[in-house]
């Protein structure tokens, strides 16, 4: 019998839980699993592109900021820099901080694609989603580099 504290927590097993032999610590380890593999994939491509699309990349580079080949170069190698450092436990945490930080950078070229959507073949729409799917991207970056309660411990 499942304890009401335990229904109201959202800690009891469902029959369907019980039965697949699957545990909630264990979702959630491949939840965050898949999550990494998400956040490594996603800035290993982006990486990899400002360095094979170079000039389309220096395209958002606002204007006030400068070298904008620089820029993109360099923000290439710490996207890779921080895709790598997740694939290695002891560096996982560090490397989250440092793709949440070069996140939180790159938002004056989200904004600045906003601001002149003219310039740009994206949709209106999809520049406007771009910031809240930024914040989505931080608090997956946060979730997914950090220590599980086991290894916390």
């Amino acid at each position: 019998m499942v304890d009401a504290t335990e229904q109201l927590a959202g800690t009891a097993m469902s029959e369907n839980d019980l039965n697949a032999g699957t545990s909630r610590p264990e979702r959630l380890l491949r939840l965050k699993l898949f999550g990494l593999g998400f956040v490594f994939l996603w800035f290993a491509v982006g990486g990899v592109a400002h360095f094979a699309a170079t000039d389309l990349e220096m395209r958002i580079v606002p204007p006030y900021i400068p070298w904008p080949r620089a820029t993109v170069l360099s923000s290439g190698v710490f996207e890779i820099l921080g895709a790598a450092g997740l694939l290695y436990p002891p560096t996982r945490r560090a490397a989250g901080f440092g793709l949440i930080a070069l996140t939180i950078a790159v938002t004056p070229a989200n904004i600045y694609m906003l601001e002149r959507a003219d310039l740009f073949a994206v949709p209106h729409w999809a520049l406007i989603l771009r910031l809240p799917l930024q914040a989505a991207l931080i608090a997956l970056i946060w979730w997914s580099s950090s220590p599980s309660a086991s290894q916390a411990g």
